[in-house]
């Protein structure tokens, strides 16, 4: 089997005897285990020889089965591994990456970057846990936690460690708290859009109407209404990538075309004409300067005709709307509690600091145009193409709820299957003819409405938001 070991310190003297010492006697470590196909010499020092042996046995019999790995490999720091071989492989959409870097180095260097990789134990990732506690919400641990198994795997299959700590059994990993999504009630919807500027209310009509998210309403422009066919086509959305704004697909590279409702054809037309489009450029999908010819053709900027811009008719920085215009009528329309002023760290002026929004975002618009929706009966499959979900089980995973309870018209369609077209035929069960179910029967009482003073239902809508 290939491997031995050499001694440093002694050789063989003329008459064959192991007893002369070498140049380098008593300098370094005196065994070598070496000659092991594919595995890196590795040095023992004196009176450990046993351990030499047991190494080198294991180390072969592991490179027999082409499992071996060296755990110096693991010397190397997690921060080290990171930035130089872990992220320079990362490929994808760069706002995703832009996120992707900052939890890393927020919530995951920060904090184990030092650590060499086959130091990263399951009590070190208890005690990281612990300290992530009250620093991020359970949502975010969720994707960072996510983060940092993928960072081990690849350490793995690097051959840097031999196992991932993050799938150890013992260890309670974080979960996301259940969060039903919550629709808003007319009045609050009113009271919000009436709080915000001229300019900017026709996106709570965006919203609600056709369940656009805040990018996407941001990013619409003249031709992507079709007053004609009654259809909003959803190509495109505004988002930030290091700062600087880009125009992109929809999430998930998905476009999606949504039924107008004929009060949103008609909001918008009175908007433009009040507040007439204006051609705003922006580059494809990352901002930076190209590198190269492929890049500087896919980063090509685009010009749209845009429903909504700011005050210098620029696009509408999504942050800089919710900190400015949104938090402000989430205030006034009672939603929040007004805001505590404080003088500016600088010294000059104060800033106001509201209280939490997470639960009050403008997706609040997208859960109620789902739920006028579903609560209607319409299809769940139509509702999640319409939404640009993944598929219809997303779409009843986060809104299932909003689900009207069944009213028997299941238990009309098996009545009418099982019993003969022919009222008469001697064949058909007396039990299972459709005249066995009258229509004064409680499943026939009308369709039960979601008994929740959170969802409204489409007519409803249409009515009081002209």
């Amino acid at each position: 089997m290939a491997g031995y070991i050499e001694d440093r310190w002694y050789k063989k003297g003329a008459d064959g005897k192991r007893n002369v010492p070498t140049d380098r006697h008593g300098q370094g470590k005196r065994y070598k285990v070496a000659g092991i196909p594919g595995v890196k010499a590795r040095s023992f020092p004196d009176k450990q020889l046993t351990a030499a042996k047991a190494w080198l046995a294991q180390a072969q019999a592991d490179a027999n089965r082409g499992e071996f790995i060296d755990p110096r490999d693991g010397n190397v720091t997690l921060r080290e591994y990171v930035e130089q071989t872990w992220w320079p492989s990362r490929t994808g959409d760069p706002s995703t990456l832009e996120g992707l870097d900052r939890r890393v180095r927020n919530q995951i260097l920060a904090y184990l970057g030092s650590v060499p990789l086959r130091q990263i134990k399951v009590e070190t990732l208890r005690v990281w846990l612990k300290e992530l506690e009250g620093v991020i919400s359970p949502g975010t641990a969720v994707v960072v936690w996510g983060n940092l198994k993928n960072i081990l795997d690849c350490a793995v299959d690097d051959e840097r460690i031999s196992k991932n700590p993050c799938r150890a059994r013992t260890i309670k990993t974080p979960t996301k708290p259940p969060n039903k999504a919550r629709a808003w009630t007319r009045e609050r919807v009113k009271a919000v859009q009436a709080a915000l500027p001229a300019q900017y209310q026709i996106l709570i009509d965006i919203g609600v109407g056709v369940g656009l998210r805040h990018g996407e309403a941001l990013a619409l422009s003249v031709d992507d209404v079709d007053f004609e066919d009654g259809v909003i086509r959803v190509r495109r959305q505004i988002r930030a990538v290091h700062g600087k704004l880009a125009f992109s697909l929809p999430k998930g590279n998905k476009t999606r075309v949504v039924p107008m409702p004929n009060h949103l054809a008609a909001r918008i037309a009175k908007h433009m004409a009040n507040c007439p489009p204006r051609e705003v450029t922006l580059p494809w999908k990352d901002p930076r300067p190209p590198q190269t010819k492929v890049e500087e053709k896919e980063r090509k900027p685009q010009t749209h005709r845009l429903l909504v811009t700011n005050s210098r008719g620029d696009a509408v920085r999504v942050n800089m709307w919710n900190q400015n215009y949104w938090k402000r009528a989430l205030a006034e329309a009672g939603v929040i509690a007004a805001p505590e002023r404080r003088r500016r760290k600088t010294g000059r002026g104060f800033e106001l600091i509201y209280g939490p929004t997470n639960e009050h975002g403008f997706h609040c618009l997208r859960h109620t145009f789902a739920s006028v929706q579903l609560d209607s009966r319409e299809n769940p499959v139509a509702v999640s193409k319409w939404l640009g979900h993944a598929d219809a089980a997303i779409t009843l995973r986060v809104y299932g709820h909003f689900l009207p309870d069944a009213d028997g018209r299941g238990r009309h369609a098996m009545d009418s299957w099982f019993a003969d077209s022919s009222p008469s035929s001697p064949d058909a069960p007396q039990s299972l003819k459709p005249e066995a179910v009258s229509d004064e029967s409680p499943l026939n009482a009308g369709s039960a409405q979601l008994d929740t003073s959170d969802l409204e239902t489409a007519s409803e809508l249409q009515e009081d938001a002209a």
